[in-house]
């Protein structure tokens, strides 16, 4: 029997410490996916160093105190522990609510940073992959995670973590609804999706992510007819060499694809 997930990162730290200024010369592989500009604040930066070791309880506690900056922090930390490390159902959608009303106030905050978009988008997207796409697309939130997405995009094209989001937000609203009433509702269109992908991957190739996410994409939108390349892709994601704790989790997950 599987151990229970109570939201601690189960693997070494020890690669992911990035104590002192090596957090600094880390820091665009660490964040090439959401651009994130290295903080001045030094409450923030010890936000980030927590998540990226994995403590994301302390990345929340710290991070959710120091405005916008320190929000996404937060809010970052709260998504993947919620998606990876938790279990219960009622808790991680606590944690994600409680994250989505952060990201509501960084958005008003810093409407023009945006990661204040991105993560609200990031939070809302696992908030629904966890109660389930329909049920959060009846709450109205498939309007809100494309608004946010949209804005993201426009603030910062190369925001490759949020062209994974929107490849995302296609491929999910297809496969829930179908194509005709996901492009008549939602927008959603199967090409879309896929050019989002590619361009995630031109972006930034060393995430796992991208990779894995990519695979999911096109299992959701083609089924069978593409599972060879989607199995290339997990495999893809399998390879990289993770740098930090969430691209570790990635990573495994990717290798938890495969063995299905």
């Amino acid at each position: 029997m599987a151990a229970t997930k109570s939201g601690a990162f189960p693997y070494g730290q020890a690669p992911y410490t990035y104590a002192g200024p090596a957090l600094q010369k880390a820091w665009k592989r660490l964040h090439a996916g959401d651009r994130e500009p290295f903080p001045d604040d030094a409450a923030v930066i010890e936000a980030w160093r927590a998540f990226h070791r994995g403590d994301f309880a302390a990345a929340i506690t710290q991070g959710a105190r120091q405005g916008p900056p320190g929000i996404s922090a937060a809010n970052k930390a709260a998504a993947v522990q919620a998606s990876y490390l938790i279990d219960s159902d009622a808790r991680a959608v606590k944690l994600l609510q409680e994250a989505a009303q952060r990201a509501d106030q960084a958005v008003r905050a810093a409407p023009d940073y945006a990661n204040a978009w991105y993560f609200q988008a990031f939070v809302l997207g696992r908030y629904a992959q966890r109660i389930s796409v329909v049920k959060a697309l009846a709450e109205g939130v498939g309007g809100k995670v494309r608004k946010a997405l949209e804005r993201t995009l426009e603030l910062e094209p190369r925001h490759a973590d949020a062209h994974i989001a929107m490849g995302l937000y296609h491929a999910e609203i297809i496969d829930k609804v179908g194509a005709l009433a996901g492009r008549l509702s939602y927008g959603a269109d199967a090409a879309k999706s896929q050019r989002h992908f590619e361009q995630a991957l031109k972006l930034n190739p060393a995430a796992p992510v991208a990779y894995m996410e990519y695979a999911n994409a096109l299992l959701m939108l083609h089924g069978d007819r593409q599972r060879d390349e989607a199995v290339r892709l997990y495999r893809k994601a399998a390879a990289c060499e993770p740098a930090d704790a969430m691209e570790h989790l990635d990573v495994e997950q990717a290798k938890a694809e495969l063995e299905d």
